[in-house]
Parts: C-alpha cells; structure tokens; sequence
C-alpha cells in the first residue's frame, strides 16, 4: 500500500485520457516550468558574466586597496617591501592622484590623473593590456610629459596620438606676475579603452612628472594593493594599517566602487525574483489541470475508496501526478538552461553572422560580447525553487480529491 500512491500517479500520468484538453493542459503545464527554468537560469548567468566582466575591468584598473602617508612618503620602496610580505598582498605600485581639468581647443573635461611608475604598474592593474595600438605604459618616460588618456576622454577633447592638452590644477602658483592656476601641457602618447565610466574620466602621466607637477621631491600620495582575494580588502586594509601605524590610513574599493557592485547584485535579485514570477505561472497551471483532472477522475476515486483506499492515498495519488509534471518540466528546463547559458556567447554571434548586425556594438558598450557565467549556487536555488512551487502547487488539488465521498461520486454514474 505504501507505493499505491505512486504507482496509481504516475499511471495517470502516462494514460491516455479521454479529455484531451486535459491532457494539452497538463503538456503547457510542463512545457511553462521547462521555458520558465531555462529562463532563469539563462538570464541570471548572463548577468553573472556582466558582472564578472565589470569586476574584472573596473577592479582591474582601480586599487583592491591602497595605503597612503599624510607627511612624507618618499621611503616608499622599504614600505613596499613590507607590505609585500603579507600573504593576502600579491602586488604594489606608488601612485600620486590629482583632480584636474584636460583642456584642448574649445573642450575640456575633468578628470582623475593618475601618477604612476611603468615598471611598478603592471603588479596592481591592467591597463597594459588596453592600450590601443603599439603603446605601452613604458612609453610614458620621465621629463617628456606625455599622458594617456581614456578612450572617451580623449574623444570627447578631440584629441589623438601626438597632439597637446593642458592639464589645469585647482592650486595655485605664485609668480612675480601675480598668482595662476598651475598648468602644465602635455603630449599625448595614446588611449586605452577598458569600458564602463573609466574611459571618460581617467588618463596616466608618469610618476615623475606629476611629482614635478605637484612640488612633492620623490615623495608620492601611496601606494596601491593587489590583493589575492578581493573581498577580504576590508579587513586586509584594516591589519595593515594597524601594523604600519601612524600616520598611515588605508581605503579599499568597497568605498570608492561599493555602491556599483552592490547595485548590480540588487538588480540580479530584482531580475530574478521577476522571472521567478513566471516558473510560479507555470506552478499555477498545474493547480488548473489538477482540478480538472480530478474533476474528471471522481468516479474512479470513489471506486478507491470502496476499495479500501484512504483519504491519504487519494492524496499522495494526485500529489504523485502534479509533482511528476513539475518535476520533469524543471528537470528539462535545467538541462536546457544549463546548455543554453554555456554557449549563449556562441548562439549569439552565429546570430550575429546569419543577420549581419551586432546586438552590443564595441564602440557603445564596453564589451562586444555577450557574456555568461553559470554558477551551481544559481542551479541549485532555481531548482529546488521550482520543485517548491511545484509541491505547493499540488495540496489544494490534491486534498480536494481527497475529500470526495464515493457515495456522492457514483449517484450519477
């Protein structure tokens, strides 16, 4: 008796009815948990990959950390060394940052310009790999006060290989003549295009330069850190901080790029919480063919019950049925999700070449690809997900059968 509910279930499962509405039902039922699925977890491991690329582009370019010296910081190599020391520490580079204003022409544009060593450079980010053409960062050479400017930024200037901009400091330089804005002109070595809002706002110029610049001698403002794992920059900048003592203090990226990071997160879980909605659809449907499929079953009910049957196994019966639609529909839809969110970036550039256009332009989005990352956590919440609803989806119908009286079932039979 205990696998009579499972047995009698999967039997109407695969029976052919005679109510073939039913039967087309119970096929949308499932095939709405299958796209609903595979919806999901399509669209979830895309945005991982958005997410992935964004990290790795943005928290490439920008410090995991980076400790700075309110007084004199021109022994900088001995603290480097020190820091390097620290397990969780896999690269430095010093750094001297000031806000300025790039003029050229007509057009300027403010920006973040950024001192830096070439040889040091490539510990701490990767830039390197997204200058445009034959440049390098060793192309910046102290004393010729060139400087490479973000993609965006040198196209907003009008600016190309070869011509001058100005850099205009909100400090000022007292001369004989009076007191000017210190200004200094700049050659441009080139561009470098990693995406997002740092192409617009960003440009290098070598260390020593800016030192020049900034009347700092061999001082610097700090030193950034690469850090093996980037979530534990908080507490890492924290005990090095403590370790270096006064008057060293630390920022991390959770300050200056936090909010960004945490709202994508936000948008995946509204995103998905939305498409949720619809495997919940599909949850409904099952409701709808149970109650007809009960409806249609009552006289063979009654029949089981005058067998000897319980209300219970009426009920595990019916509840066999729906979860057998739930269950295959979620499994499809998990295989099928899984497939599609591996080879989305391939499906779309065959797309691409059969049509003869491009979803994501290069030249507008920071990525010319559409990116997937499909992780098991996901898999794993969708999954069981979709079987929740799918149970919930089989009580009412389920207890509702359980409930017919055979006399009142076989009055009309």
């Amino acid at each position: 008796m205990a696998f009579l509910p499972l047995l009698i279930g999967l039997r109407y499962t695969r029976a052919k009815r005679r109510n073939h509405f039913i039967s087309f039902i119970s096929l949308t039922s499932m095939i709405g948990m299958t796209l609903g699925v595979a919806v999901l977890i399509l669209v979830l491991s895309v945005m991982n990959g958005f997410d992935r690329e964004l990290r790795q582009r943005i928290l490439g370019m920008v410090p995991h950390a980076a400790i700075k010296n309110s007084q004199d910081f021109s022994h900088w190599q001995s603290v480097a060394e020190d820091l390097l020391e620290h397990p969780q520490v896999v690269g430095v580079a010093p750094f001297i940052n000031a806000q300025g204003m790039l003029l050229q022409g007509g057009y300027n544009r403010g920006s973040l310009v950024a001192g830096i060593l070439p040889e040091w450079e490539g510990q701490v980010s990767i830039v390197d790999d997204h200058l445009q053409g034959e440049l390098t960062l060793d192309d910046l050479q102290p004393g010729e006060f060139k400087i490479i400017l973000g993609d965006l930024l040198a196209r907003f200037l009008r600016v190309g290989t070869g011509d001058q901009v100005t850099l205009l400091l909100p400090e000022a330089s007292i001369t004989p003549a009076g007191v000017f804005p210190r200004l200094k002109r700049f050659t441009v070595a080139g561009t470098f295009k990693v995406g997002a809002e740092l192409d617009s706002n960003l440009a290098y110029v070598h260390l020593e330069d800016m030192q020049k610049l900034m009347r700092l001698d061999s001082s610097i403002e700090g030193l950034r850190l690469e850090l093996d794992d980037l979530f534990q920059a908080r507490s890492v900048t924290y005990e090095l901080v403590n370790q270096l003592g006064y008057p060293y203090r630390g920022q991390d990226w959770t300050q200056t790029q936090g909010n960004l990071f945490q709202a994508i997160q936000m948008e995946k879980r509204m995103i998905g919480l939305l498409l949720l909605i619809i495997v919940a659809v599909a949850a409904f449907n099952i409701v709808s063919t149970l109650v007809m499929v009960v409806t249609d079953k009552q006289a063979d009910i009654a029949i089981l019950r005058t067998l000897g049957a319980s209300p219970r196994t009426i009920l595990g019966i019916f509840m066999v049925q729906g979860l057998t639609i739930g269950v295959v529909g979620t499994l499809i839809g998990v295989g099928l999700g899984i497939l599609l969110a591996l080879n989305v970036s391939d499906l779309v550039l065959w797309i691409e070449n059969l049509l003869g256009i491009q979803f994501l332009d290069a030249n507008v989005y920071f990525i010319s690809y559409l990116p997937s990352e499909l992780r098991w956590d996901d898999v794993r919440f969708i999954t069981l997900a979709a079987l929740g609803l799918s149970l919930i989806s089989t009580l009412y119908p389920a207890w509702r059968a359980s409930r017919i009286q055979p006399a009142e079932a076989l009055r009309y039979d």
